[in-house]
């Protein structure tokens, strides 16, 4: 992996000093002139990388997914620099790096890291009731600290609170669905898409406004439908128990929690520094001072100074968390490291996806376009709610979203008033349906890799496409047919 990080690291630092000579509507012509489905080829190869290697070859892809990653990123480029000009390809690097995964990867990192941070102590017992109010305060702390800083907070109590569980897969995948995803739509902090429509003008508490709904039929179905499946679980575990004669053995397991030993919280400069990281979120919509070009592309000067705050808060952590806290929370940089390396090839070959929706009903994707006005031209909310979220349950759910944004009009102003179905449609899509795969939204992919790493046996990519077929789709259906037709 190291090798793999050092090569492209060099393919990069390459290509960023062609894009510095590359003029700057380089890359616009080319995405235009990319009317062949076949440049997004490699974005296929790679999500079938994510989802087919770890099953049938897992000892190749687990010490070279970065490898394989960068191997499909090429497939994109050097094609894209043969056809439109080396200048091209370091201009569409450039812009893709510096404009969209560096400002992404570093909010990540702070909420990560900052996350990580805070250890809440005390004995917790994996009993429905217990597993379902962590789902619960996860999923309304999802709006307030964004959806990777609730699930790095939530996803280590509930691992050691399901510890002497058997049946524990759905409770991590049912917390995918709900904390790292539905429960971020009330607020421009809870996921990136919503941050996006903030910066294009969205009010903060639009979303609140006109998403509650939406978000508490979901949130309650949800939760309803897991804690029906835990209990089930639940009992069918104690049955074993009792049958093996392992009474004495649950009571030990499951014992409460000695008089002293209450829940609290340790690692309180994290609190504060999850606090600095949500101001610098919002700072970057309330304070745009101009543009710099930088590597000949043009960014705002809020979103460089977003980065080195982000950065410092990161390393600020890291300074002043013990490491012993961080041990006892088994906090690892592994996750962080699997989502940098896969989301930076996922960014670079779903740019050609991204630049043929763009390209409306001209583009090769015209079809798909045009099912979202019906014969009068009249927009279609629910055809807009299920575009918006297919396309988001496998490419990047932020860009996704500025996509039909943009093809609702892109007038915020306008969105907000007599546009409200259609933007509500739009941020429930790309939100909720960030939940239906793995690569939809990145704390999902965090998520398994840190329940992975403490042992917990997850679903295959496929395999966890099918529980959200099962049981997001369906919820999904239905809030359609209250809120979207």
């Amino acid at each position: 992996m190291r090798g793999a990080g050092r090569t492209g690291l060099a393919g990069a630092a390459a290509l960023l000093g062609m894009a510095a000579m590359a003029p700057p509507a380089a890359a616009a012509e080319a995405g235009g002139a990319m009317t062949s489905l076949a440049w997004g080829l490699p974005f296929a190869g790679l999500l079938l990388s994510i989802a087919l290697l770890p099953l049938l070859a897992p000892k190749l892809w687990h010490p070279h997914f970065g490898k394989i990653a960068f191997a499909w990123t090429a497939l994109f480029l050097v094609p894209y620099a043969g056809v439109f000009g080396l200048g091209a390809a370091g201009d569409e690097l450039a812009h893709v790096m510096l404009g969209e995964y560096l400002p992404f990867i570093a909010l990540l990192l702070a909420l990560f890291t900052t996350g990580g941070g805070v250890l809440l102590r005390g004995h917790l017992v994996g009993t429905p009731v217990v597993n379902t109010t962590i789902l619960a305060v996860g999923t309304l702390l999802a709006s307030v600290m964004g959806t990777t800083g609730a699930s790095m907070l939530l996803i280590r109590p509930m691992l050691r609170a399901n510890a002497g569980r058997r049946h524990r897969m759905h409770s991590f995948v049912f917390f995918i669905f709900l904390v790292s995803n539905i429960g971020g739509v009330l607020t421009p902090l809870g996921d990136p898409p919503l941050y996006l429509g903030f910066l294009q003008g969205v009010s903060f508490f639009w979303p609140t406004q006109h998403l509650f709904g939406e978000f508490l039929f979901c949130a309650l179905l949800l939760l309803g439908v897991y804690f029906v499946i835990d209990s089930l679980a639940y009992a069918k575990e104690k049955r074993a128990e009792v049958e093996a004669g392992a009474e004495a053995a649950e009571h030990a397991e499951h014992a409460e929690a000695p008089p002293g030993e209450r829940l609290a919280i340790s690692g309180w400069v994290n609190v504060a520094l999850l606090g600095a990281v949500l101001a610098v979120v919002l700072m970057q919509g309330l304070w745009q001072p101009g543009v710099i070009s930088l590597a000949g592309q043009s960014i705002g000067v809020e979103r460089l100074v977003a980065m080195l705050l982000l950065l410092a808060i990161t390393f600020a952590s890291i300074h002043w968390t013990p490491k012993a806290l961080r041990h006892e929370n088994d906090f690892s940089w592994d996750a962080m490291q699997e989502v940098a390396k896969l989301f930076a090839g996922i960014f670079l070959t779903m740019a050609p996806v991204l630049a043929m929706l763009k390209a409306g009903t001209a583009g090769p994707l015209g079809g798909l376009v045009a099912l979202t006005s019906d014969a009068a031209g009249r927009p279609v909310p629910w055809v807009y709610f299920w575009l918006t979220g297919a396309l988001s349950s496998f490419l990047d759910n932020a860009p996704t979203y500025l996509v039909f944004f943009n093809l609702a009009g892109g007038d915020a102003a306008r969105l907000m008033a007599e546009g409200a179905p259609v933007l509500a449609a739009i941020s429930a899509g790309a939100v909720f349906m960030g939940a239906n795969s793995y690569i939809g939204n990145a704390p999902n992919f965090m998520v398994k890799a840190i329940v992975e790493a403490q042992g917990v046996r997850m679903p295959s990519f496929f395999g966890y496409c099918g529980w959200a077929l099962v049981f997001l789709v369906p919820s999904f259906a239905l809030a359609t047919l209250i809120f979207f037709v």
